[in-house]
């Protein structure tokens, strides 16, 4: 049995868990698929919206398929949680992702 297959299987005993959908989320990142990821994060972030890890991935998709406005939206948003909670590693990341985005635009 492939991942996507046993976490879909785990998903079934219990569909709103956080991690369990945010593995799905990569696996489908992993097999290229940005509509179903995308579906999965944004869902998460509604659900659960201090799940930090969501708000990198979900602004990656959006800023690779040119929706630079959501993205820095959606970064900012992790920013903001990843500060609250502390969460230096993932905030360094999400900081670096927009500033990145941000500096690219200009050039």
């Amino acid at each position: 049995m492939d991942r996507i297959s046993q976490l879909l299987k785990f998903l079934e005993n219990e569909p709103d868990d956080p991690f369990l959908n945010y593995a799905l989320a990569m696996e489908w990142i992993g097999k290229n698929d940005d509509k179903k990821a995308t579906e999965l994060l944004e869902k998460l972030i509604e659900n659960h919206p201090e799940y930090s890890a969501s708000y990198y991935h979900l602004g990656a998709i959006y800023q690779r398929r040119g929706n630079k406005d959501l993205a820095e939206k959606i970064y900012r948003s992790g920013i903001e949680i990843t500060r609250r909670k502390k969460e230096q590693h993932q905030l360094a990341e999400l900081q670096s992702a927009l500033n990145n985005m941000l500096y690219d635009e200009e050039f």
